[in-house]
């Protein structure tokens, strides 16, 4: 099937975010000249491959189910905000709150990505190549953040049961967040999800693992008023 191509200087976005929404969307799709725009292939349901040639700018591919979106260019804030399922790679940098909420999938941002990465995210697999901001992984309930460069201050604040993997150094660690050992369940589990993102060239065994010392599960007398 030949890929099929929206021109975003001829094609209004609202039509081809209609587009891609199409009840039995298969095959490959095209946009080009995206310009920043908002909101842009957002909410797809269908196993297609969206490519985006350009910078997108808020919520691109936000709640995304089952389809693989590539954007090549740098990512405004909330890319994949909310995503269920699928594949999100951003080929730059991405804006704050990349992947917020987000409960599956896998979420690739090959460049680095600014404050609030993967806050309150829900099950989804994060793969960061480069550095990643301050308050990242804030409240985060499951799922698994990858990050191959530095994190700024508070990674992890208030974390629930996910699971990071920081190959560089981190600013501050956040409320309840801690360095864990590195079990061998641990460097299987690193190895595949590197691998995924294309970064299978990195050693497992570089990176240092941080979780909850869950000291903020539990109700303590003298804390209540």
């Amino acid at each position: 099937m030949d890929q099929v191509i929206f021109d975003l200087t001829q094609m209004p976005l609202r039509e081809v975010n209609a587009a891609l929404h199409a009840p039995g969307l298969a095959g490959d799709f095209l946009v080009e000249n995206p310009a920043g725009a908002h909101n842009l292939a957002v909410g797809l349901t269908s196993p297609v491959n969206v490519t985006v040639q350009g910078h997108v700018g808020y919520y691109a591919a936000g709640m995304n189910q089952r389809a693989s979106v590539s954007i090549l260019g740098n990512a405004g804030t909330g890319v994949a905000e909310n995503m269920m399922s699928g594949t999100v790679t951003v080929r730059g940098n991405a804006s704050q709150s990349a992947g917020a909420t987000a409960h599956g999938g896998l979420l690739v941002i090959e460049g680095n990505a600014a404050a609030r990465c993967g806050i309150s995210m829900k099950g989804v697999d994060i793969v960061v190549g480069g550095n990643v901001g301050h308050g990242s992984a804030f409240m985060a309930q499951a799922g698994r953040m990858v990050v191959r460069g530095d994190a700024g201050d508070g990674l992890g604040d208030s974390i629930y049961e996910a699971r990071l993997y920081v190959r560089g150094t981190v600013a501050s660690l956040g409320a309840d967040c801690v360095a864990k050992e590195m079990r061998p369940e641990h460097l299987e589990e690193l190895a595949a999800l590197l691998k995924s993102a294309g970064f299978e060239g990195d050693d497992p065994a570089a990176y240092t693992r941080y979780g909850s010392a869950r000291t903020l599960y539990h109700f303590h007398a003298a804390n209540s008023y």
